[in-house]
């Protein structure tokens, strides 16, 4: 029996590459013989430089020294490079808020990712958006590659969501080098401004009050405005565009595209090649519920699986879904949330067990939930 797992980090908990691990351990345990397969996903967030570098033979690390952190302290970023010579970047590296030591969204900064992309030298490169601390709407990518951003005294602006509320005017006679082929992996639909648009859909996690939103969307509106003036122009209301804190935007003003992170990466990996060979498909997040479906990695997994009418199994942290897929809760195996999060390993090695014992009764492993 050939299985494939193919999970999503479970945030907060375990990283994809670990929990696939996991899962084939516990598998194993029970069913030797067996053809176990990881193939770990992401969907542009963190963790996605793993999984690709797990999936794909022939990936080299890099790595750029001493660029620009969100909060302006320099940082050590590694980077991918895939066989056929794509760059792969992720924000969460040179930007991201786990990098934060207090929130602060007039100050972070995306400088630190132009600095990556620049020194990358690639002319093919994927950019993982997912885990930003700004919402510059990517002004301080376009910085670090040669724009300048002016407040109304003609001085640069400072760094962050604070010299987009600033900027009153660009020069980008300084941008020598952009990369011909831009694609940036994001989950998310937000456009740049508005009611679902960076400030307002992401400021909150960022540390911006109700009244620092409004200032920032603002601001965002007027970023484009100020953008389209000098032929650096995006249409707004493109979904993606608000990523990253509009980090999105600011590079589609360069020419880059936005795809959807599950699709790209499970491209990138194989996945949709190597699961019409496949007797099962196991996959899995941190909590299973109908939103899962709605654009996210696991409900991408599943698409997959019924177009090649492969089972598919869903092993998740928490389960509130009565959509008809078998699941495996940690949280019931655990006996609560927090023994689950606690020793996600654990349980997820018992969800494989658990799994293998059901796989000699085929009605049962591709069945939904009952």
């Amino acid at each position: 029996m050939r299985v494939l797992f193919a999970p999503d980090s479970f945030k907060g908990s375990i990283d994809a590459v670990d929990a696939a691990a996991a899962l084939i351990e516990g598998w194993a345990a029970v069913r030797s013989d067996d053809d176990l397969v990881s193939m770990p996903q992401a969907d542009g967030g963190e963790g996605t430089l793993d999984v690709l570098a797990a999936c794909s033979a022939g990936s080299t690390w890099s790595s750029t020294s001493g660029v620009c952190g969100p909060d302006g302290r320099p940082v050590d970023v590694r980077w991918l490079r895939l066989a056929d010579g794509r760059a792969v970047i992720e924000l969460a590296e040179s930007s991201g808020i786990a990098m934060m030591e207090s929130l602060n969204a007039f100050t972070a900064t995306t400088r630190g990712l132009g600095e990556v992309i620049r020194a990358s030298g690639s002319d093919r490169m994927s950019v993982a958006l997912g885990g930003s601390a700004s919402t510059d709407g990517g002004l301080g990518v376009l910085r670090a590659l040669g724009v300048r951003v002016l407040d109304e005294s003609g001085r640069d602006v400072p760094e962050g969501g604070a010299g987009l509320v600033a900027a009153r005017s660009v020069d980008a006679s300084g941008l020598a080098w952009v990369p011909s082929d831009i694609e940036l992996l994001t989950d998310t639909r937000a456009v740049l401004f508005g009611p679902d648009g960076a400030a307002h859909v992401f400021g909150p996690q960022k540390g911006a009050s109700a009244a620092d939103i409004e200032v920032l969307d603002e601001a965002l509106k007027r970023w484009a405005d100020l953008l389209a003036a000098v032929g650096l122009s995006a249409d707004p209301s493109t979904p993606g565009t608000g990523a990253a804190g509009g980090a999105g935007f600011g590079m589609c003003t360069l020419g880059a595209r936005v795809s959807s992170g599950a699709e790209r990466v499970s491209e990138l990996t194989g996945l949709p090649a190597a699961v019409p060979a496949t007797d099962l498909v196991v996959t899995g997040e941190g909590k299973f519920d109908r939103t899962s479906l709605t654009g996210k990695l696991v409900g991408h997994v599943i698409q997959i699986c019924s177009d090649a009418r492969v089972p598919v199994t869903v092993v998740a942290g928490a389960v509130d879904s009565d959509v008809e897929v078998r699941t495996v809760s940690l949280t019931e195996l655990a006996g609560s949330s927090e023994a689950a999060m606690a020793d996600p390993r654990r349980w997820l090695i018992e969800a494989g067990q658990q799994l293998a014992r059901l796989a000699g009764r085929d009605s049962v492993v591709g069945s939904p939930r009952g």
